[in-house]
Parts: structure tokens; sequence; C-alpha cells
């Protein structure tokens, strides 16, 4: 990537990330902690988004400081992940003071990985405050871990010609400026090295061998009903650029270029494509350099998501 240099999450200061799963059952919990709280914004491009509190990121709602974001496996069951996270906040007195107590503020999204695992078995309020307590050691990971433990992509006949994916991480300094992305790819589509145009996973051949082209697999499937449920593409950028509310919102729908770029179908309505986009610092930036340079390096943290993956289910 040119002169950018890539860091380690753990090298920017205000941010934590942490990881829960049960890896029998196939779902789990990833945490971004802020120390001192977020400015958020979001976009959301698919047609069925679970979500909560994601309108705390609209620039039409009140300018407080976000504390937590969480992605998570479960689909809308997986909601219930910020409940134990809201418990470890207030337990170590954060949150927005009403007078009465301290209200953590935590916007989540989830993803749908039923079909695969466990159903029964979703992220909990213990798993996501398990997540928390793993953030306080600060050692992220990529691969099949966290909210990424039941991700998978090419879905469009199904399981059986699927191929694993799972969670993401990439993070990059600019002279001063630094951003980093987190990503769980859990896509209908296929997945694409945006720069060589080689696909790195996706819907696998009728006989499991080699790929099939999901683009024009549905192109031919173009008149029966929509049967498609089991996706999301979910993520977060988080940067040490100083932006107002609508500025991280603009930088979050910037950043959806990188899921053009690297996946292919996406945006569907049925996938709950959604991107955040955290500011945790102070420094002057201008927001196209800085949107532009989200989406690069989302488009990094996706080929991570599959590469730190096992490939076969």
């Amino acid at each position: 990537m040119g002169f950018l240099k890539e860091i380690a999450t753990t090298e920017m200061k205000g941010l934590k990330i942490g990881n829960a799963q049960n890896e029998e059952a196939m779902t789990g919990v990833t945490v971004l902690l802020f120390d001192h709280g977020a400015t958020i914004g979001v976009d959301v491009s698919g047609g069925g988004p679970a979500s909560r509190e994601t309108l705390l990121a609209s620039p039409l709602t009140a300018d407080n400081p976000v504390h937590a974001i969480v992605l998570s496996g479960g689909s809308a069951f997986g909601l219930a992940a910020s409940d134990g996270v809201m418990k470890y906040l207030e337990e170590h007195g954060i949150g927005f003071p009403t007078g009465f107590a301290k209200v953590p503020l935590v916007c989540q999204s989830c993803i749908y990985d039923l079909g695969i695992g466990k159903s029964q078995v979703r992220p909990d309020a213990a798993m996501g405050y398990a997540a928390c307590v793993d953030a306080q050691d600060n050692r992220p990971a990529c691969g099949n871990i966290g909210g990424g433990t039941g991700a998978t992509v090419g879905k469009l006949y199904g399981m059986g010609r699927a191929m694993k994916s799972g969670l993401g991480l990439y993070a990059v300094q600019a002279g001063p400026l630094q951003m980093a992305a987190v990503v769980i790819v859990n896509a209908l589509g296929d997945v694409f090295d945006p720069h060589s145009g080689k696909k790195l996973a996706g819907l696998r051949g009728p006989d499991g061998q080699g790929f099939s082209d999901s683009c024009q697999e549905l192109y031919q499937i173009a008149q029966k009903k929509n049967r498609f449920t089991e996706n999301t593409t979910i993520g977060a950028i988080v940067t040490n650029g100083k932006f107002s509310k609508a500025e991280m919102g603009k930088l979050a729908s910037m950043t959806r270029n990188a899921y053009a770029r690297c996946i292919n179908p996406v945006g569907t309505l049925a996938d709950g494509d959604t991107i955040y986009a955290a500011s945790i610092g102070d420094v002057e930036a201008d927001v196209n350099m800085a949107g532009a340079l989200a989406a690069e390096v989302m488009g990094e943290a996706i080929q991570k998501a599959i590469s730190a993956s096992q490939k076969n289910l």
C-alpha cells in the first residue's frame, strides 16, 4: 500500500478488541471498546440488518460518545450479547450520565450463522461479557474467532457448496493518521482480491471442486422466490482522525467501496451489510482522504478474513 505503514490495532490508543466464542456451536462475539468514547457514523447497505442502537450513529440524534461496538453471530437472537457488554461497562463506571445511572451506549450488528454449528446456541449476555474481559488483554486475532466463528461465503445454494470465512483485521498509519478495519465476512457472494481480481473464496462447483460464479448462477434463477437468508458482512472502521458524526457517516459510506471491490454480489435484500465508523482521536485530516483510505484498509481486512480462516466446512 505504498507509503502507508502497516500497524497492529493494539497501537491505536483508546481502542481494545476482545473475542468470545463457542467453537462447537460455531458462533461468537467480537467487541470494540472505546476507553474514552467515540464519535460514530454508520452505513447500512444490506436489506436485512439485525442491529441494536444503530441510530446512535445518525447525525440526527444526540452527539453523545458511544462506548462500544459489538459484532456478533446469532442473527437477531445475538443482540442479547450487548446486555453483557453493558453490564461490563457499568461495572467499570463507563456510560452516559443520566443523573440516576450511567447508561453505556452500545451499537451492535449481527451476522446470520444459524445455518452452521448449533442454531439453538446463540451469543448471549455471558458471551458478550466474556468478550469484554478478553478485551482487557487486547490480543485481537483474525480467522475463525469471535463473531467470525460461524462466518461463511458463497451460499447461493446453501451450506453444501459454501466455504468458511471469518474475522479480518487490518490497520495502517499515514503520518500521524491511523486507520483500522474490523470485519466479519459472511457474504452470499464470492470474495475477490481487489488488486488481482483473483477469487479467494465463494460458491464451489457442483462436485465441490473449483468455483462456480455466484453472479452468473444468480442470473439464471432470477425468477425464483427469494430464499437467501444466511448472509451479512458487518464491520467497523476506527480512526484517530478528528471528525464530526456527519463526517463519520460519510467515511462509513465511502468504506462501502471495499465491499463492492471484494464481494460480488453484495448488498442484496438477503444481506444486512453494515459498516460503522468510529473516531477516537484528535488528528486533523481531510475526510475525503480518510474515506478513500478506509476503503483500502477494509479491503485488506476482508482478504485477511479469508486467508486466516479454515476454508472447508
